[in-house]
């Protein structure tokens, strides 16, 4: 595999070389702040990271007590962010996600509607097993992610910038639950998933958090530094056998007289031009996370899976011969 940046389409000459220096040095300690409180998780970290510093939207799934919900503290705390979380049940209402206008009289008998935010105005909001939301709170929900403002009785109300969901699901107990619609699967840069950890880590885990003494997260970013990060991956320069292995991954899982017969006989719904965008922006900023100045085609094959699982389906065939997204995704890595 090729780990060095190619011929570029863009010059470093763009980027501001100490805005880079001091941004990438805050993030590298924004990291290490994390793994000093989530142990054993790193993958899963950096790739929230990538998808925060990306300005996109992530998908956790695991089952309980991994952590997810201290790695969203951890993270927002370390990031400067606000935060909220919201536990999804079936009967959770768009108005409890979003807010209401509520009329009010003042002291002169005058009456007036009053718009009381809800917990989706923040920066960092966790939504918490959000397959349990109805189909009518996940289209709110949607809108806020994908326009950055909500609609309340016809009127709309930016959210708070930057603004980044993170959104759990637990991948066994599905009684209760609203599959989320492919519309909104892709609004997720990425779906990671939070995997039991080795003996270990699961040791350094109960020796560290079952005594008095807890370890402190310090804030490292503020918002304006996390905006500006943003900013700056926009600009890193993308070479251009990097382009074409992104387009070769993303293009080739969908079934045509190109593919290969493996996505041929078992995809049912291929990603779209959103999976080579989310792809594209993913690659950038793993190479600022790791102090690189350019993408290389190894991170392409990194990201592949994490940014295109949730944006494939499989059809019945596949289930029969036990086949799985993972190895779709494998094989069409193998070709660049």
């Amino acid at each position: 595999m090729n780990s060095e940046p190619s011929q570029t389409t863009a010059t470093h000459s763009t980027i501001d070389e100490n805005a880079w220096n001091d941004l990438s040095a805050k993030l590298t300690q924004a990291r290490q702040e994390t793994a000093k409180v989530i142990f054993g998780q790193q993958t899963v970290i950096d790739n929230i990271l990538i998808t925060l510093i990306s300005g996109g939207h992530v998908l956790l799934i695991g089952v309980p007590g991994l952590a997810k919900t201290l790695m969203v503290e951890t993270i927002s705390t370390a990031m400067g962010l606000d935060s909220a979380r919201i536990q999804c049940t079936p009967d959770l209402m768009p108005s409890d996600i979003l807010g209401s206008e509520v009329l009010e009289e003042d002291g002169n008998g005058k009456r007036s509607f009053r718009f009381i935010k809800g917990p989706v105005f923040t920066n960092f909001l966790m939504i918490d097993e959000i397959n349990r939301a109805s189909p009518r709170t996940q289209s709110a929900l949607l809108q806020a992610m994908q326009e950055k403002h909500v609609s309340i009785t016809g009127h709309d109300h930016s959210l708070p910038a930057p603004f980044h969901v993170l959104a759990t699901q637990n991948p066994i107990e599905q009684e209760g639950t609203y599959p989320l619609p492919e519309a909104q699967l892709d609004r997720f840069l990425m779906q990671v998933d939070v995997e039991y950890p080795d003996a270990a880590t699961e040791k350094a885990v109960i020796l560290a958090t079952t005594g008095n003494s807890q370890q402190s997260v310090n804030k490292v970013l503020t918002v304006k530094d996390l905006t500006d990060i943003q900013t700056l991956i926009r600009d890193i320069p993308v070479g251009e056998k990097v382009v074409d292995a992104i387009l070769h991954i993303v293009r080739q899982a969908r079934p045509d007289e190109t593919s290969s017969q493996m996505v041929k006989d078992y995809v049912d719904w291929a990603p779209g031009p959103r999976a080579s965008q989310a792809l594209m922006l993913a690659c950038r900023a793993k190479a600022f996370l790791d102090g690189r100045t350019a993408p290389s085609i190894d991170d392409v094959i990194d990201l592949a899976l994490p940014t295109l699982k949730h944006r494939m389906a499989l059809n019945y065939k596949a289930t029969a011969d036990q086949v799985s997204i993972s190895d779709i995704i494998t094989d069409l890595s193998k070709g660049v």
